[in-house]
This record gives C-alpha cells, sequence and structure tokens, in this order.
C-alpha cells in the first residue's frame, strides 16, 4: 500500500467523520478507504480510530497521530504551492464555508476577481447559515460574522456589520414611528431566530447607555432576506444588518428608524483551524479578502446611513 494514500485517507476519514464522507473527497471507494484504513493501523501496530454503529472516535495515538499526519500533507500540500508560485501561479481547491444572506449578495465579486487572478484555483463553497465544523467538515477556512464562540480558530478581521431598525412608509403612515427603544415593545416585530437571544435588541446612546428591549415578535424566521422582504412589505420593523437593508433602503423600500441611537455591530471575519498548516492558496485569498473589503463597506456607502449614528 501507498503510505501517501494511506495518511490521505486516515485524514479523510478523520475531518469527514465517516469512512463514506471520507471516499466521496477522495472520489475512491469505500472499501478502498476501509482497506487504506487497516492498512495504515496494522503498519503502525496500534488502534487509531473506536469504531461504534453511530460514528468514530480518535484514540489518543491517533488524535496525536492525525495531527502529525495532517501537517505532513499541509507541508507537501505547501511546498507544491510553492513551486507554483515561483512559477506565478496558485492552483488546487480552495475549500470555504460561507454565510448564506451575506454571500449571495457580496461575495460573488471577490470570488470571480480572485479566480481571475487565479484561474487554476478550483473553489468549493459551502453556503450556509450554520456553523460549520472546519475540521471535521474539511474546510481551509470560513467566513463568520459575530463574535466568536469558539476560541481555538485563527481569525483575521475583514470588516464591522452595522444593523439597523427599519420599517416601510406604509407601516410608518399606519402605526408611527418608534421614538425611543422602548416604543418597539408596542410594534409588530420581525425577529431573525437563527441567533441566541431572538426578540432581545439592544440600544445604546452617546453617552454609553444601553437600552435593551424584549421585543414582541410578530413573526420569526431563519432568513435576513425574507424578514427584510415582509418589512418592506408593511409586515413590521426588523433589526436588520446594513448588507441586506441597505440596498432596500436606498430604494426607498425601507425607512432607517432610532438613528440617534446606536444599534449592534459585529465583526467579520476570515477563521481558519491551527491544526491546519495554512497553504499558500489559502493565505493569498486571506490577503485578499482583508484587502477588498477594507475601509468602509460598499453597502453602507451605497446605502443612506452614513449620517446615522450606527455603531
Amino acid at each position: 500500500m501507498n503510505r501517501f494514500e494511506d495518511l490521505q485517507a486516515f485524514v479523510a476519514v478523520v475531518e469527514t467523520g465517516s469512512f463514506t464522507a471520507a471516499a466521496e473527497r477522495l472520489n475512491m471507494a469505500k472499501s478502498a478507504v476501509s482497506r487504506r484504513m487497516a492498512s495504515l493501523e496494522e503498519s503502525l501496530g496500534v488502534q487509531l480510530l473506536q469504531r461504534t454503529t453511530r460514528r468514530l472516535n480518535l484514540t489518543d495515538t491517533g488524535r496525536s497521530f492525525y495531527e502529525r499526519s495532517a501537517r505532513i500533507l499541509a507541508d507537501l500540500d505547501e511546498a507544491e504551492a510553492a513551486v507554483h508560485q515561483e512559477h506565478g501561479e496558485l492552483r488546487g481547491q480552495l475549500r470555504v464555508a460561507l454565510p448564506l444572506s451575506f454571500s449571495v449578495r457580496h461575495m460573488c465579486m471577490p470570488i470571480a476577481e480572485f479566480a481571475r487572478q487565479h484561474p487554476q484555483v478550483i473553489f468549493d463553497l459551502d453556503l450556509n447559515d450554520r456553523r460549520v465544523d472546519l475540521v471535521q467538515e474539511g474546510a481551509d477556512l470560513a467566513l463568520r460574522i459575530g463574535r466568536l464562540s469558539d476560541s481555538s480558530l485563527i481569525a483575521r478581521k475583514l470588516f464591522d456589520t452595522r444593523t439597523v431598525i427599519c420599517a416601510s412608509q406604509a407601516y410608518i403612515d399606519a402605526h408611527g414611528a418608534p421614538q425611543t427603544p422602548s416604543d418597539l415593545s408596542d410594534h409588530r416585530c420581525l425577529v431573525y431566530g437563527n441567533v441566541s437571544t431572538p426578540g432581545y435588541w439592544v440600544a445604546q446612546d452617546d453617552e454609553g447607555k444601553k437600552y435593551p428591549v424584549d421585543v414582541q415578535a410578530a413573526l420569526t424566521a431563519s432568513s435576513g432576506d425574507l424578514l427584510a422582504d415582509l418589512a418592506a412589505n408593511g409586515m413590521g420593523v426588523v433589526l436588520q444588518p446594513t448588507f441586506i437593508a441597505g440596498e432596500l433602503i436606498k430604494r426607498g423600500d425601507l425607512v432607517p428608524l432610532l438613528t440617534n441611537y446606536h444599534w449592534p455591530t459585529t465583526p467579520a471575519y476570515a477563521v481558519y483551524p491551527p491544526t491546519r498548516h495554512l497553504s499558500h492558496r489559502v493565505r493569498t485569498f486571506i490577503d485578499f479578502l482583508v484587502e477588498y473589503f477594507s475601509g468602509t463597506p460598499y453597502w453602507d456607502e451605497d446605502c443612506e446611513l452614513l449620517s446615522a449614528k450606527q455603531s
């Protein structure tokens, strides 16, 4: 058996969590992956994986061997990338996990531009608002919007995400505009449910005093796009990131409210796991994103929010 391919199979099994998923990643038969794992454990004389009917678990030896194996494969990948860099080209696959709503709107241009600059790089994109386990699912990096709960990830900040309270003019004409954050409790509010505390909105004034509000949800959804469209159609008041609401505000479909208060700002990061050696193509793509999103995001410039006190 080829020891290099045995290592590839082992790392793929660990990162995907199953022989079936590893076989799909490596484009080989599941039985071939199983044979390579058996061959590797036999040659080493140790058990690397504990197999149950539901999942695979690394032994202590297996965990240590995985970290070394992943680094060996990454070092080889880096060596190949360095050779191609000398000839002026990046190549290979980039597996990137991206948040759905943001990426459909704002990642097409940077990805297309990077692909034009580096035509030998092949993108594999996972667009999903859930938090992808980068190691288990084999992603090279992810774009995360929000505070990082996993302190083990290495992160580079890309931009700040502003939020805004808004509603349609038709809704304002029918129900009036809130004058203070506490007034929101009397309004129909459209709530984003894919967060730890849905319906808990916090404003802050210029002196730093906070105004928490438990809003009454007229509707809860896991899609910011749907919430913005419902608000534009007069259904209620919504708290939205400007990368979603900006275009609707610019068109006049939504009107910013309570702009004399600061509404939450969350950072956006490019993140990658520390157990994975950062290949040249991943590092180059992250550098590209940092440069692309530097300064004030264009969605804030395009919509007329810069005069509003968002932070």
